[in-house]
């Protein structure tokens, strides 16, 4: 059954009217078209689906979209501003964290919003904070610098 939801959206009021037990990964990729967060396994263990709501890393294929209800969302298109990109978007593209990308943008979330509870995160924190984000190119020797470059600049 179709429901209202209103939510803030990368800082804009945003109301839909959708069945509230479907993903919101689906409804960001199809119904929004912001095809920046990537289904990857579909079971909330790769990360690839990472958004951050309300300040907090969600997997957005396990989350029903009723949810969101009243909250904030922030999706990787919500980061830059304009032509100017976030540090993080920045750090992977500097440190070439970005090797087949399809992960990219759910390491960058999950990683701002780590940065968004403790802006001087530590390598060990880092490290234990992205454990659950996969990234199948191994690429995890140069996101870990790049998020790390991001902290110590704050």
């Amino acid at each position: 059954m179709k429901e209202t939801i209103r939510f803030k959206l990368n800082g804009k009021q945003t109301v839909l009217e959708v069945d509230g037990e479907r993903k919101l990964l689906w409804v960001l990729r199809t119904d929004l078209g912001l095809t920046g967060t990537k289904y990857g396994c579909g079971t909330g263990l790769c990360g690839a689906c990472t958004v951050v709501v309300d300040k907090e890393a969600v997997r957005s294929c396990m989350l029903p979209v009723r949810r969101i209800q009243g909250k904030e969302v922030i999706t990787i298109e919500g980061l830059a501003q304009g032509d100017k990109l976030h540090p993080l978007q920045k750090a992977f593209a500097e440190y070439g964290a970005v090797q087949c990308g399809f992960c990219t943008p759910g390491m960058i979330m999950n990683a701002y919003a780590l940065l968004l509870k403790n802006p001087t995160l530590t390598r060990e924190q880092i490290i234990a904070g992205m454990e659950n984000n996969l990234c199948r190119c191994s690429a995890y020797n140069r996101i870990v610098p790049a998020i790390e470059s991001v902290a110590k600049k704050r």
